[in-house]
């Protein structure tokens, strides 16, 4: 019986739930023994080990409270990756049609379709779900950027996302979601490699620019941004990939010498002052 609770806790980050044993046949009196000394993170959900909680641990906990519980709203965009969220409860999905109750750190939601996935065995509402139940709840910034992350992060793609907003009931299709994909349908998010050149890409398409090329190699080294029928190349510089500034200009050193134009653009004045950004990209600038 012990290896029952070890097998479910080894795949759930050391969580385990009283009615998974009791369905696993055993007694409410091995329930107890086996289960004394252990925390207990939520109403019959139990934490093996003694380190501190993670986050993760957090979320398994949360859906392990009842059966059928999934991962949902602010808790699985922060597990997706898709925006951050590092609020005091963890909010949960299952389903019904009663309103939202919270109790003991959690929230919990219900609805009559879940539309729910796994991400490395945690239940969880699928990436397009979780972005359209976001949607309404933030203001055009917060939507922007956790729509740019979903793409670039690969949690979803374009066509999955139309996809979901096809089937789902018309309360869950954002209008301005979908009017908004229409910008990003030829863009390759998925290939930049910071919020900041996926920023730069979209803030390009909304003033009609040609999308450039993104990340590809010239002269042999990686460029952010580059339209090679017009030898100009726009680096984004700041954050994790651009900290090395000998490095930033030996590379355009060597794309100068291949005769391109290069222009570096600090990664904030992608948000704060875009026009700069606009400028450097613009035919005949």
């Amino acid at each position: 019986m012990k290896d029952v609770l070890r097998s479910l806790a080894a795949r759930q980050a050391g969580c385990v739930a009283v009615w998974q044993l009791r369905k696993a046949g055993w007694s409410r009196g091995a329930v107890r023994h086996r289960t004394r000394g252990l925390r207990e993170l939520h109403d019959g959900v139990y934490l093996t080990g003694d380190a501190p909680v993670t986050r993760l641990q957090r979320w398994w906990a949360a859906t392990l409270t009842a059966p059928g519980s999934v991962l949902a709203f602010a808790s699985a965009g922060a597990a997706h990756e898709m925006r951050p969220w590092e609020g005091a409860f963890e909010v949960i999905l299952r389903r019904g049609s009663a309103g939202p109750v919270r109790k003991d750190g959690l929230l919990v939601c219900r609805s009559k379709a879940i539309h729910a996935t796994s991400l490395n065995g945690l239940p969880i509402t699928t990436p397009e779900r979780t972005l359209t139940d976001l949607w309404p709840r933030l203001d055009a910034k917060a939507q922007q950027h956790m729509l740019r992350n979903a793409l670039r992060l690969k949690r979803l793609t374009l066509p999955s996302l139309n996809a979901h907003l096809q089937q789902a009931a018309p309360r869950q299709r954002p209008q301005s979601l979908a009017s908004r994909l229409a910008t990003y349908e030829r863009l390759q998010l998925h290939r930049c490699r910071s919020d900041a050149e996926a920023a730069a890409v979209v803030a390009l398409a909304e003033k009609r620019i040609a999308p450039p090329h993104i990340n590809v190699r010239i002269a042999g080294e990686e460029a952010d941004l580059s339209w090679p029928d017009r030898r100009l190349i726009v680096e984004i510089d700041g954050g994790t990939y651009h900290q090395d500034k000998l490095e930033d200009a030996r590379k355009t050193a060597i794309w100068r010498a291949a005769g391109w134009h290069v222009e570096r653009i600090p990664a904030q004045e992608v948000y704060d002052e875009p026009g700069k950004l606009i400028r450097a990209a613009r035919p005949g600038s």
